[in-house]
């Protein structure tokens, strides 16, 4: 059995007049990227892979969010996944070595939403939070993955988690 761990980079800073691609996190980004770092490690156990966008919030959101593991994962910061649409973050999974068996993918919106939807299995625990509302920065929904890698896309998986900074002990979003 397998494990995917879709995350929304945390909230990123508007006042600084960079390129979006170069937008660093805000303070509150910082705080709820630290948070479900911490909540990360308490719940999922160790990585064995991490894809992360390029863009400069999706890193400084890693950095703060695997920073907290003993023993890092495996880290792949590809450009793909930069605004990845649904379909190029599916296309990007496919490939995944099925050794890696505990992946998480850290990129945004509105692309991780829809994938995370397209994915949920109808009945699983959280899926109604995931469809009626939006996808927050930091936002962490996972999932069980029965079959290989190359066929993520053939099937619904089971919804077993579903974060949001807010839904964690002395969260504020």
């Amino acid at each position: 059995m397998k494990t995917l761990h879709l995350l929304r980079h945390a909230k990123s800073s508007w006042k600084e007049d960079v390129e979006d691609h170069e937008r660093p996190l805000s303070p509150r980004g910082r705080e709820a990227a630290r948070r479900v770092g911490k909540h990360l490690v308490k719940t999922i156990g160790p990585l064995d892979l991490v894809l992360c966008s390029t863009a400069l919030r999706t890193r400084q959101t890693l950095e703060l969010v695997v920073g907290r593991y003993a023993v890092p994962p495996r880290i792949l910061i590809e450009d793909d996944l930069y605004a990845a649409s649904r379909e190029g973050l599916m296309d990007r999974l496919s490939r995944v070595s099925e050794e890696q068996a505990n992946v998480l993918v850290i990129a945004h919106n509105p692309g991780i939403h829809e994938l995370a939807l397209a994915l949920a299995q109808t009945g699983s625990p959280g899926l109604r939070a995931l469809a009626c509302g939006k996808f927050p920065t930091a936002a962490r929904a996972s999932f069980q993955v029965c079959g290989p890698w190359s066929q993520l896309a053939l099937s619904r998986h089971r919804l077993v988690d579903y974060v949001t900074p807010a839904s964690l002990a002395g969260g504020k979003g």
